[in-house]
This record gives C-alpha cells, structure tokens and sequence, in this order.
C-alpha cells in the first residue's frame, strides 16, 4: 500500500481569489504563475465560459514543502463550525508570556488583513496558549 506524500486543502467560499490572496499574506505563500500561453490569471480567465470565471484560485508554498491551498466558489455561505482547521504555528516553541506576546503581535497583522479574532485561549498548565481566528469569510483557523 503506497503512503501519500502530498496533500491539498480545498476551501469553499464566496470570492475564491480574495480568499486566496488573504491566506497568500498569512503563509508566505505565493500565486502560482499562470497556465502556458498566458501572461496573466487575469487573461487566462477571459477565455473561460462567464459562469466558470472566478471560481476557482490556488496558492502555493514556495518552497514546495507545505500542502497546496485550492479555494472554489459555492453557492451557500458558512452556515456552522468547520469541522477542519488549520492552525498557524506563529508561536512554535516558545512558552509562557513570549509565546502569547508573539501570538497576539500575528493576530493585529492578520486583523489589518480582514480576520477577526474570536478569542484568546491561555496556556492552562497542559495546552500552551493560542488565538482562535476566523478568515475574511469566517472560517476558523488558529495561532498557536
């Protein structure tokens, strides 16, 4: 039985390239160039059918080591919870006040980008404290 190497993460929303570009600032990731041909997204979009343009972005670590992020348009808004998350580990190795004052310096970032912090969640002895978020379509992500 073969093992999976690589892994990418799909993203329902509303306005795929925004969405694309707000987790482009948060990761370090890129806008991978456009298809063969082409110059720009932009002009390779104008050549597809009007109910297809715009629905769908992608985003890429640059370094090739974290999973690709693919971002479709749908219908319906965020309804509930998600049931999966990604958690941004702004504050890795680090403990205590250090941590949580690195933790809150990333979350005003992401705020001046559109997200919301929901709330803070302090180390309790067994967890290390992090900051629960949500994107600028208010999907769920964390700090930690």
């Amino acid at each position: 039985m073969a093992s999976v190497k690589q892994f990418q993460v799909t993203f329902d929303c509303a306005e795929p390239e925004r969405v694309a570009r707000f987790w482009c600032e948060i990761l370090g990731y890129v806008v991978p160039p456009p298809p063969d041909g082409f110059a720009t997204w932009d002009e390779y979009e104008r050549t597809l059918p009007p109910e297809e343009q715009g629905a769908s972005f992608v985003c890429s670590d640059p370094t090739g080591v974290g999973p690709r992020l693919y971002f479709q348009r749908v219908p319906e808004g965020k309804v509930v919870k998600n049931r999966v998350h990604l958690c941004v580990r702004a504050g890795t190795g680090l403990v205590g006040d250090e941590r949580l004052a690195t933790l809150q310096a990333e979350a005003e970032r992401l705020i001046a980008l559109g997200a919301v912090r929901q709330r803070v969640m302090l180390a309790d002895g067994v967890n290390e404290s992090c900051i629960v978020m949500q994107d600028i379509e208010g999907n769920e992500f964390c700090l930690d």
